[in-house]
Order: structure tokens, then sequence, then C-alpha cells
């Protein structure tokens, strides 16, 4: 479990929530921008009159409440995995309930996959309708920038995913600042705003919100939608904990964040009453004219934080899915020696920019994103209400009564900002359900494609024991060398070994059966790194251990004066490496579909490579190729 901020001195801890303001709540900071704009501006806008004000204030203040404050800051946040959090890791707590059949495990495990693909949805949304909520900021200064601001998001957006490289830490220590005075300013910007008319604090009685329900009844049920734009980034902030941690998180939502957007959504509300043709903008209609410029340009940096927690959720939940098995090896860069969860995956950067821009242009302004935000959202709210009330009964052995009544609660709120948010499927809600189902469809090729490849390779295997006594009743050629053969497993006999010996009829002098293996710690010492094990003479098997900041170098590892002096004495440009390589053929036998298969064919040619990942010069490898039918 990641205890790095509960157990830190209090230096640390300020840094490391000062850079969980930049990364963690830039999502849910910039909702002021287009939240309250969308509930009075547009095709279904509300009039501006004081209930419906007061209303609409009131159900965002029990929503920042109830949804953030209560369920994920206080309740959720409990159900972490190892430190680490989001849909995934919360469906690895539930799955391995002793009381749960095997039914049950693949239906909750196809659902929390389900809530993991929707994520990457709404990962590539939150970036566009930032930004480009920010930058229509300078239509409000003059009109002149109207065909600039798409160009301006653009640019912005492409600076943004270059610089994810330098790691969430290095980013949070320059975000964190600017975030800080984002809410600062919001603060300031509220109480400028409630001075016009301080009666507006009543709506802080809820109250408020149920009188506009009920009078609205149709149409105020259809505002949640909008309404709920106010807490979309409540799923990053579980998403993120890995990144620092639950104490940072919790200092920040409560000393600066939810201050900071309680006080701006009044002063934007009391600035309605009094002027209410500014309803197109409310956010930025309440700075003072002098203000303007200053204000977009850092209204444009917040938004730029606001992607951050998005961005950096798609890549905590991209590492627990491979981790998992549900997606093929990427490549992951660790960018701190402190926080496991600071990570960094270069495909996934990528695909995120390419989409967010698409996003740009093809709905061309934020209101018209607005109509595509929530769906996502809302569904993994969903899954997490009812995930976490698993978690309630197994690990923190709530009693029944108790778990009923606070899941019921939140899943009634939960299902309530849902309902609302399905009338935008056809107005653009569909465009993260099909992001989604793609990767969901991925997801579960890449699973069944490996449980199908294993079996299928299951004859290959032969069990070590029974390989050396074969090997002492007929005894191969031996032929000089050093041979290393990588093992997934310390008890089978590499595929790669034992085809090199069926095919070349010979076995080096000094065989290495290799397994590799990564910790959940920044370091393993040089001295605790290598285990190794003489079979037979001649024949060992070694175990390396690396830790998650350090670089699996094979080479490297055998020069380690823990092993004999024999193998230390052969050259390392004289070592030989044997590896697996399948190439996999779809076809017609029982398993998957074709053109499934073609799928996790493609995804399998396009993994990183063992030579790569364990510093292998290429021009010492073997590959050993199998041609395996799915």
């Amino acid at each position: 479990m990641n205890t790095t901020a509960t157990t830190s001195p209090p230096r640390y801890l300020s840094s490391l929530t000062l850079a969980a303001l930049g990364i963690v709540y830039g999502d849910i900071g910039t909702s002021p921008l287009y939240a309250l704009r969308e509930c009075f501006y547009g095709p279904h806008a509300l009039l501006v009159t004081q209930e419906n004000v007061m209303g609409i204030l009131s159900l965002i203040c029990s929503a920042l409440l109830l949804v953030i404050s209560i369920k994920y800051v206080l309740y959720v946040m409990r159900a972490d995995n190892k430190g680490e959090g989001g849909i995934l890791a919360l469906t690895s707590l539930v799955i391995p309930r002793a009381t749960l059949t095997t039914k049950s495990r693949v239906f909750l495990f196809m659902i929390g996959l389900f809530g993991a693909a929707l994520f990457y949805g709404d990962g590539m949304i939150t970036p566009a309708i930032s930004v480009l909520s920010a930058v229509e900021g300078l239509e409000v200064a003059t009109p002149l920038f109207s065909d600039y601001v798409i160009p301006i998001t653009i640019v912005i957006l492409c600076l943004l995913f270059s610089t994810q490289k330098r790691g969430t830490g290095k980013i949070g220590a320059v975000f964190g600042p600017i975030i800080l005075l984002w809410f600062f300013v919001l603060s300031a910007l509220g109480i400028w705003g409630i001075l016009e008319n301080p009666t507006i604090l009543a709506a802080l009685n809820p109250m408020w919100g149920i009188k506009f329900l009920y009078t609205h009844q149709w149409k105020g049920f259809l505002t949640l939608g909008a309404v709920f734009l106010v807490v979309t980034g409540g799923e990053a902030l579980y998403a993120d904990m890995g990144h620092f941690g639950r104490r940072p998180i919790y200092l920040g939502w409560f000393w600066v964040v939810l201050p900071a957007l309680l006080l701006n959504y009044m002063g934007q509300g009391a600035h309605l009453l009094v002027s209410p043709e500014s309803a197109k903008n409310p956010f930025y209609h309440l700075a003072p004219s002098w203000a303007l410029y200053p204000l977009v340009v850092l209204s444009t940096l917040a938004a730029v934080i606001a992607s951050q927690a998005l961005i950096s959720g798609a890549f905590s939940i991209t590492r627990q899915a491979v981790q998992l098995g549900y997606l093929p090896r990427f490549t992951i860069q660790h960018t701190s020696q402190e926080e496991i969860g600071q990570i960094y995956v270069p495909a996934v950067n990528w695909m995120l920019l390419f989409s967010t821009v698409w996003l740009v242009l093809f709905f061309q302004t934020s209101s018209n994103l607005a109509t595509a935000y929530g769906i996502a959202v809302t569904t993994t709210m969903l899954i997490t209400t009812f995930f976490t009330y698993y978690v309630s009964r197994a690990h923190w052995r709530w009693p029944l009564p108790l778990a009923l009544v606070v899941t019921l609660l939140f899943l009634l709120i939960d299902a309530s900002f849902f309902a609302a948010n399905l009338t935008k499927v056809s107005h653009g809600g569909w465009f993260p359900l099909l992001i989604a189902g793609g990767i969901l469809v991925l997801m579960l090729t890449w699973r069944r494609g490996r449980e199908i490849l294993a079996f299928r390779m299951k004859e290959q295997f032969i069990p070590l024991d029974q390989f050396v006594e074969t090997l002492e009743q007929n005894p191969p050629v031996r032929v000089p060398g050093l041979a290393v053969f990588l093992s997934g497993n310390l008890n089978t006999v590499p595929p790669a070994l034992v085809h090199n010996l069926r095919h070349n009829k010979v076995l080096h002098e000094q065989v290495l059966l290799v397994t590799i293996q990564t910790l959940e710690v920044p370091h393993v010492p040089k001295s605790e790194q290598l285990e190794w094990k003489a079979i037979r003479p001649h024949l060992l098997r070694i175990t390396l251990q690396y830790g998650f900041m350090d670089s699996p170098d094979l080479p490297l590892a055998l020069m380690s004066p823990q092993l004999p002096l024999l193998l230390r004495s052969v050259p390392p440009t004289e070592i030989s490496y044997f590896l697996g390589r399948e190439t996999l053929l779809a076809t017609e036998n029982p398993g998957m579909a074709i053109w499934r298969e073609k799928i996790f064919a493609f995804l399998s040619r396009n993994a990183q490579s063992a030579t790569t990942f364990f510093h292998i010069p290429p021009n010492q490898v073997v590959e050993m190729g199998m041609q395996i039918e799915l």
C-alpha cells in the first residue's frame, strides 16, 4: 500500500499536496468555466429568476458535498488497492471474494472493465472542453478572436501532451502553484459577486434545490445533466490517488478546492440575478473589465492543468490493465523514485492527443462538447458505488444494514444524474460510449487470446525435472559457449530451449534459465537482485528481481560477482540469448471469431519486445520461431 503521503514529514506532505492540486483538481476546478452557463444559456436554458438561480445553486452545492466530499473523499477513497485507486483497482478488490461464484466474478469483472474503458472516453473529452471553454473567453473580450479560438486550442493541447514525458511529479510542481492561484482567484471573484447580492448565500439550504425539482419536474430533472458538470472530476480524483496518496488529496479538497468552488458558484449566481444578460458566459462577466485578459490567460493555464487529471488517470488505468493481463505490454516509464503510481505511457498519451484534437475540430464549441460530456462519468460513478458496497462488506466488515443504506443513498444520486445524462446520447454522448465499446473489445480480445495461446502452447512446456532426466539418459552434443533462455515459469523448460535442442541437436556447455520479476518497491539493492540455483552441473536457474524504478539489464546482471567465476569469465559479447517468438495464425478453430484473432495477432506483434525491455544486444539474440494456430 502506498503510505508515502501518510508517513511523510510535514514539508514533504505540503509539497505533495501542492502538486496534487495541480494534477488531481484541475478538472473539477475548471468546471465553473462552463457548468452554470449550461443551465441558463442555450436551446434548453432556464429563465434567470431568483427561484431558478437559487434552486440550481442549491443543487450544485449539494452535488459537491454529497458526491465529492462524502462519497469520493471520505468513502470511496478508503477503497485503495495497495495505494492505487480507479475502477480497475477497485474491481480487483471485489473479485477475490470467496462467496462469489465463478459466473459472478466474470460478470463483475466485465462491469469493471467497461468502467475502465469509459474512463478513456472521458479522458478524451475533458482536455477538449476545458481548454476550449477557457480560450473562448477571448470572444468575450473582443469578437476579433472568434476565428482563432480553435487553432489556439489545438496548439495548447499539443503543448500539453508533449510535456507528459516529464512525469506528473515534475508537472505537478509547476502546475501546483498555478492552480493554487486559480483557486484563490475563483474565491476572490466569488466574493466579489456575492457582495453584489449577499442573499444568494441562502442557496446553501438544500430546500431550494428540492423546491426547484418539484416545481419544474421533467425540465428540472433534465437540468441535472448540466448540474452534473460540477462534479465530473470526481472519478479522476479517485483514479489519481496512486500518484499522490490519500491524505494530500483530502487536505487539498477541504482546505482549498471546495471553499473556492462554493464561493465562485455563489458569486456567479449573485451576478446573474443582478445582470441576467451575462448568462452567455457568467464566469467571465463576473470579472471586472480590467481583469478580463489576465483572467483568460489564467483560465487557459488552469484548463491545461484540468486535462492533467484525466491524462494521469488514463496512465494509471492502462498500467493496471497491463498488470491484470487485459492489455499487451506497453512502454511504461516510471517518473518518480517516491511514488510508484507516477508513470508515463507514450502510446496512450498520443492516442489521447489525436482524439482531443479531433473532438475540438468536430464539435467546434464547448457548449457542443458539453452535450457529449457526462454519460461516461455517470456510468463509471454508478459502477464505483456498486463495487464499493462489496468492499465495505468484505474488507471493512460493515454490518449489512449500514452498507445497504449508504450504497442506496449514493446509488439514488448517481442514478438520477445518469438518467438525466441519457438524453445527451444522441447529441454527442455516443462518442465516449463508442470509444469505451472499442477499448472493451480490445481488452477482452487480448485476455481471451492469451488464454487460447496458453492452451495451444501447453504441449510445448516440459517439466524441468523431466527435461533434466532426459538429458541424463540421452546426453546431447555440447558446444562451447554460454546460452541464456528466458523463462516465465521456474518449474518448466522454455519452449525456445526445447526447440533449439530438437532442431539443432546441440546444447551449450553452460545453460542459464533466467526468470525476471518486478517488485512494487522503487529499488532492489544489487546484493538482493540475483538468486541462483544449480539444477545440474552447467545448468543453472537464475531469478532476477528489480524494483519499479530499476531498469532491468540482463547482460549487466550476468556480470554479478554472486555468480560462479566460470560464468563470469565468459566475455559478454560471446553470450547467446535465446528468445521465443510466436507467429500467430487466425484459424477456424473454436475460441474466438477470426476478426478477433487477427486483432490479437496484431496487438501481439506490436507489444514491446523482450530484447528492448531487458537491454539485450540485438546481435546476440537468437529467436526460435513457432507458428501457433489460434
